[in-house]
């Protein structure tokens, strides 16, 4: 039997513990990036146990059963029952080869001299997973797989999925890196990143409508079977998002297609298949974006993704209710947006149980608020696109979303924009504004609605600022979101803004700080580590950012600031996990943010006075 893994006393970036045997072991490339990733996804998303899996030592095939010499090492042996023993060897996993053919050839081999039926090899960027096939002579052939099964799986059964049988991801993104990297290598006729990117969202979406639109003891139209005729997969998916587009053809374009050839198709679909990507811990449509299109391209820009448990961490100290327009006003791929709808969906749910509704009435409840009390708006065409389309399909909100440049004088919007996004009426802005000093925003039609894009002179005396005539030449956008939000804000509103740290600390940007301060409570400030939006080692940016608590009101007496600082994010400088092993040999992830919303629930909420402006407007 496999020990525990071993309480990690001292961080020692040469060693690393073995997520399945608890030894140390050396942390090389392979070893993180490759072994421990995919032991991780044998245990938490295919269901085998720590005691189905050898790691530490390595379990080595012989060419014989009589051969005396040591045998070749496998990287990770999968056994069928606990025994461990080379009768009941069925899956081995390669880490060592470099590249997809090398990997091939040497799981043929080893797969040839033991009882496995199963091979795969993955070395941390992509996989290849094969079966062994005996003919009567004897003779082997090694055909693909689109999956491996799960415990107590048979072949026959992988691509049969019952709505209920599918399992909650662990790590998304890893699995869209995978699929990146295939097409990459392997898809015919497209090249480019953004095509690949318009592809993945495509097929993700008739992932998500099936998964909406299937019965729990019902079978999945998005799947692959073991055997199944790639062509065949790709006619069904092509059909399955053909309904999409009827649907929401407010969304999608006529035009849109599923335009992969049909081996390359069948990969993604196997890749997929097996998770429940509504119930995924982070936003699918977020993370395949950002893998597709890079944080490099979308840095330019200055758009970083925000990750979820920020996402989360404003949605818990806001808290929208029922009834509270909602806003992002640089939405991005929705994550923001469709969190804070999750949350509302969740006092709908306690509303319902309360005066005894039917699913028929929570359900007009819950695509009621989501229609008409969810906005977005985001100058970039293809990102509104990802939002309106991921509010269509889980909550009917795909009309609140807009393309347009929040940034532009309201005048000068669609008129549909005007109507539905008026300025004063919120009661609730989540946002993560672009931000970078190499955007900044020259145009003088955009400058001079602003307070904050005139210049400003401090006065000696009093250490005040005051607001000069002249028009500054240019101003970063964040400090226009700043200022943009707040007027969208209504009476009492509250605001959650990411925004860089630098802000409040450069003394050039000190004006910021006392127009606010001057205007409206800032009720709190959190600082977050700087690698917080570092996606991978050369993805990302280092800027340090900070969450700021904004609250609507005149900053008359004394009221309390919420401050707290995060040293831990979930990740590190790479956009590698930040992980601990407990006392009890359990791993877990280093993330302050859930600890801070939990402070400031324990702090304020109970009083239930925070947030209460009704006494003061």
């Amino acid at each position: 039997m496999p020990t525990s893994p071993a309480p990690q006393t001292e961080h020692d970036t040469r060693f690393l513990t073995d997520f399945v045997s608890g030894k140390r072991v050396r942390a090389t490339a392979e070893q993180r990036h490759a072994v421990q990733v995919f032991a991780r996804r044998l245990v938490e998303e295919l269901g085998y146990s720590r005691e189905q899996l050898q790691t530490q030592p390595q379990f080595r095939v012989r060419s014989a059963p009589s051969d005396n010499r040591r045998g070749y090492p496998v990287d990770i042996a999968v056994f069928s029952s606990t025994e461990r023993s080379p009768d009941t060897l069925e899956i081995i996993v390669e880490c060592k080869a470099p590249n997809r053919k090398d990997g091939q050839e040497q799981l043929e081999r080893y797969l040839e001299m033991s009882r496995a039926t199963i091979g795969v090899w993955f070395n941390g960027d992509s996989h290849l997973y094969i079966r062994k096939v005996l003919a009567p002579d004897g003779t082997a052939t090694y055909p693909e797989l689109p999956s491996i099964p799960r415990a107590g799986e048979r072949l026959a059964d992988i691509g049969q999925y019952r709505r209920h049988q599918l399992r909650q991801p662990k790590n998304l993104k890893a699995t869209f890196h995978d699929i990146r990297n295939f097409l990459a290598a392997n898809a015919t006729g497209i090249t480019r990143d953004e095509s690949f990117a318009q592809e993945i969202i495509n097929i993700l979406f008739c992932k998500i409508y099936d998964e909406v639109h299937t019965a729990p003891l019902d079978q999945l139209t998005f799947r692959c079977g073991h055997d199944e005729d790639p062509s065949v997969v790709k006619n069904r998916l092509r059909n399955l998002f053909a309904k999409v587009r009827r649907e929401y053809s407010d969304v999608f374009d006529k035009s849109d297609q599923i335009s992969l050839d049909p081996k390359t198709l069948a990969y993604v679909v196997g890749e997929l298949q097996a998770y429940s990507v509504t119930d995924a811990d982070r936003d699918a449509v977020g993370e395949a974006f950002e893998v597709f299109i890079g944080p490099a391209l979308r840095g330019n820009e200055g758009q970083f993704f925000t990750p979820r448990n920020v996402v989360r961490l404003l949605v818990d100290i806001l808290d929208p209710k029922p009834d509270e327009m909602v806003l992002d006003p640089a939405c991005g791929s929705g994550g923001f947006l469709i969190v804070a709808l999750s949350r509302v969906w969740e006092h709908v749910a306690d509303e319902a149980q309360h005066f005894s509704w039917s699913d028929v009435q929570l359900d007009r409840r819950r695509r009621d608020i989501a229609s008409k009390f969810f906005r977005g708006i985001d100058r970039d065409a293809f990102l509104a696109k990802v939002t309106k389309a991921y509010l269509a399909i889980i909550g009917d909100g795909r009309g609140g979303v807009f393309c347009e440049n929040s940034l532009l004088p309201p005048g000068d919007w669609n008129e549909d924009v005007r109507s539905a996004i008026p300025l004063g009426e919120f009661d609730v802005i989540l946002t993560n504004p672009p931000f970078g000093a190499k955007i900044k925003i020259s145009e003088q039609s955009i400058l001079k609605q602003y307070d904050l894009a005139y210049k400003w002179t401090k006065n000696a005396d009093t250490e005040d600022f005051s607001r000069d005539n002249s028009l500054s030449d240019s101003r970063p956008p964040q400090i226009l979101f700043l200022e943009r939000c707040l007027q969208l804000l209504k009476p009492g509103g509250r605001m959650g803004i990411v925004l860089p740290e630098s802000l409040f600390g450069m003394p050039k940007h000190q004006y910021v700080v006392d127009y606010l301060l001057s205007r409206v409570r800032v009720r709190g400030v959190i600082s977050m580590p700087e690698p917080l939006f570092k996606t991978s080692g050369k993805g990302g940016t280092h800027t340090k950012v900070c969450v700021v608590l904004i609250q609507n009101l005149p900053p008359t007496g004394n009221y309390d600031i919420f401050m707290a600082e995060a040293q831990w994010c979930g990740h590190d400088s790479r956009g590698n996990p930040t992980i601990r092993i407990t006392q009890s040999g359990e791993s877990e992830i280093l993330d302050d943010l859930p600890l801070i919303a939990r402070r400031f629930k324990d702090l304020y909420i109970p009083t239930a006075t925070f947030w209460d402006a009704t006494d003061e407007l």
